[in-house]
């Protein structure tokens, strides 16, 4: 700035620094050095997604994708939920409601010309999923009561889409596997040329009647009841309708579609998280699709299989490792996404990356921040996640090696979480590893469980000096505070 002297811009950077280190929130993460890019990241895709907000508007980008959609909002918030910025959120929610359809229809995108019209069914589905999202995080009984009459109204509507394919013509033949689904739609990008069946759709169908159910239980609706009967009817129809496209299809992973029996992981993600299925769809399936995604990774990681272009979305795919109990391939994937930041100073992400950075395309926006959204959430369940198939909080199932080992440790202090503020400390002294759970959170129903946190043998783990069974990788804890040891042969 002109005439400004050296301590006069000094103080302003000091000053512009303080800010946003309040802005960025309550919750603190400390790795050690070696891990400095997981934190910068996470700290640079937090402020991008504040800054690219527009008002109460969450967007991915500010140039191509200067509108919100619920989609990318919903899992958005659900990252900043987790970082402890509660009004953001809540903001968003009380703006997007205002463009509900009288019909119900949860819109998919909004703009400055208001509510597009297209249809995109996974929409109602996050809308219902944030509102409840919103809740776990924060327990605002006033702001679930102000949602139900936008909640109820989408149940409906969703409920009006999946009686389009409950008539005669669905129970028979080739038209079997749409019985009780959502109707098509292009949510999906991939699915723009002409509109499928997509499981994209119901996944997050699904996780809106789950959560309708779960909103009306904790208002004392009368609707509880009816909203878990749909529920339940609709994973029925959903699984059965997976189950006929393996068979019929002779393929041996989740598909997209119905139609095209595609293979597409990426999306497929939703139903392990936000979906919380991973419990109940069938482990081979499950297992194999993620399993046939990271040996395709693999490939084209290390060279052997080429590529020109992908969408770092597949981010995504690294918290559900970590769910799936793969942290050695999480972390793998992760550092090869690393290698897409452009230019990797600023810890960000284009919509699209290119093999070779000086390809004259289409990137979208850069930073793009829904991208951004899935790095902190798989970032943060490697630390930290819900489980919902036994109502567990599973702590430190993605954790690195070196981040125990090197000095100082693993820091986590007010990381948000349905049960309340995460806070703990992880560092190894030669063959043992303290956790120290601090006082913070609620004891979730199933208890706490500190996934083993170096790949190697386990000799033996304490609570609180008592002996402690092991089972798998996972130590159960029932009581906070609590200093959890665990013993390694080497």
């Amino acid at each position: 700035m002109p005439g400004l002297g050296e301590r006069a811009v000094s103080s302003q950077l000091g000053q512009v620094t303080a800010e946003w280190r309040q802005k960025m929130g309550p919750a603190s993460i400390t790795l050690p050095p070696s891990a400095a890019r997981y934190t910068q990241t996470l700290r640079t895709q937090l402020a991008d997604i504040l800054i690219n907000r527009d008002g109460p508007a969450i967007q991915p980008g500010s140039r191509s994708y200067s509108r919100s959609w619920i989609r990318d909002g919903s899992l958005t918030s659900t990252a900043l939920l987790r970082l402890g910025h509660d009004k953001d959120v809540k903001d968003f929610i009380d703006w997007f409601a205002n463009y509900q359809y009288d019909n119900g229809k949860i819109p998919c995108c909004v703009d400055e010309h208001g509510a597009t019209p297209v249809p995109e069914n996974d929409s109602h589905g996050e809308f219902i999923y944030l509102v409840a999202e919103y809740y776990r995080h924060t327990g605002d009984k006033a702001e679930l009561e102000k949602m139900w009459p936008h909640v109820a109204k989408a149940v409906a509507y969703m409920d009006s889409l999946r009686h389009q394919r409950m008539t005669a013509q669905y129970t028979v033949g080739a038209n079997k596997p749409f019985f009780g689904l959502l109707p098509e739609s292009i949510s999906h990008e991939g699915y723009s040329a002409k509109p499928v069946h997509s499981y994209w759709d119901d996944f997050f169908a699904l996780r809106g009647f789950k959560d309708a159910a779960f909103i009306a239980k904790e208002l004392g609706k009368p609707e509880a009841n009816d909203f878990a009967q749909m529920r339940n009817s609709f994973r029925g129809n959903l699984f059965e309708s997976i189950r006929q496209v393996v068979i019929t299809r002779k393929i041996d992973y989740i598909p997209g579609s119905v139609e095209l029996a595609d293979f597409d992981p990426t999306s497929t993600t939703i139903a392990v998280t936000p979906g919380g299925e991973a419990g109940r769809l069938p482990g081979p399936l499950l297992n194999r699709t993620f399993d046939k995604y990271f040996q395709s990774a693999r490939l084209r990681g290390v060279g052997i299989n080429p590529w020109d272009a992908y969408t770092p979305y597949e981010l995504r795919t690294v918290g559900v490792e970590v769910q799936l109990g793969q942290r050695g391939r999480a972390h793998e994937l992760l550092d090869f996404f690393f290698k897409g930041q452009r230019p990797e100073a600023w810890h960000e992400w284009a919509e699209v990356v290119y093999r070779d950075p000086k390809t004259p395309k289409f990137i979208g926006d850069m930073p793009h921040t829904w991208v951004g959204s899935d790095y902190i959430r798989s970032f943060l369940d490697m630390l930290a996640y819900e489980r919902e198939s036994d109502s567990t909080l599973v702590i430190g199932a993605g954790v690195r090696n070196e981040w125990v080992q090197e000095p100082p440790g693993i820091h986590v202090s007010n990381l948000s979480t349905e049960y309340g503020p995460l806070n703990y400390d992880m560092s190894a002294l030669g063959k043992v590893v303290t956790i120290n759970l601090r006082t913070g959170i609620r004891m979730p129903p199933g208890g706490i469980v500190v996934y083993s946190p170096l790949d190697q043998p386990v000799l033996s783990a304490a609570v609180d000096g008592v002996a402690a069974p092991i089972r798998g990788q996972e130590i159960r804890v029932r009581k906070i505070p609590a200093i959890v040891t665990v013993r390694y042969a080497r």
